[in-house]
């Protein structure tokens, strides 16, 4: 049975961002100041490694209610047991990784344009990540860069919730959820700031006041 998900702070971890605190402790750090899901993204590691990693993730967010998703490497994500499987519209078919992972598995898709995002199967997918917003050097291969109304104009076609992504920070929090977004993601906002805890925690204090309800 698949867990319950709150995409509202979704953390990003990043290897090189995350050298002064090891991946493992600002997960750790930022889901104590509010992060809801942590992904383990490692473009470099090997799929044991990433099974490692998220292995030990999960052992640190174990009596939290944070969820913990595998970026990309669909066996790590199976091997892991972790959560959530998020994929890339160029990785594989929303299908073929449903039938991989099961359906106790969430999975997450990204999604730069209006039409992928309308052909979306909410039977298939439960979230999607909408980006990038701005251009960002944690991930030098992203497509064209959206701004907020691009952003809008995705979500507004998006049969599923979705999270904003890329070179988000706290000063952008009101304008994510101005534009239909569930959850703000980030990266270099907490990883490899001084006090991830504390990075996190002002970012959910944002978060709560600018969500409806």
């Amino acid at each position: 049975m698949k867990k319950p998900f709150d995409l509202s702070l979704y953390l990003v971890l990043d290897p090189d961002l995350c050298q002064r605190h090891s991946m493992v402790d600002t997960a750790r750090e930022a889901v104590a100041g509010g992060a809801s899901m942590v992904q383990v993204r490692h473009k470099r590691a090997s799929t044991a490694e990433r099974v490692a990693l998220a292995r030990s993730v999960k052992e640190a967010l174990r009596d939290t209610p944070a969820l913990v998703v595998m970026n990309d490497d669909i066996d790590a994500a199976i091997e892991a047991g972790v959560d959530a499987l998020h994929i890339g519209q160029r990785d594989m078919p929303a299908a073929a990784a449903r039938a991989r992972i099961g359906e106790s598995m969430l999975l997450g898709v990204s999604v730069n344009s209006q039409s992928a995002a309308h052909a979306l199967d909410p039977a298939l997918v439960d979230y999607v990540g909408v980006g990038p917003v701005f251009a960002t050097p944690t991930k030098p291969d992203h497509e064209q860069p959206l701004g907020f109304a691009g952003l809008a104009r995705i979500i507004a076609n998006c049969p599923v919730p979705a999270v904003a992504i890329g070179g988000l920070k706290a000063q952008h929090v009101n304008d994510v959820w101005a534009s239909g977004a569930s959850g703000i993601a980030v990266v270099s906002a907490i990883c490899g700031t001084p006090d991830p805890r504390q990075a996190a925690k002002e970012l959910w204090e944002l978060i709560l006041a600018a969500r409806p309800g």
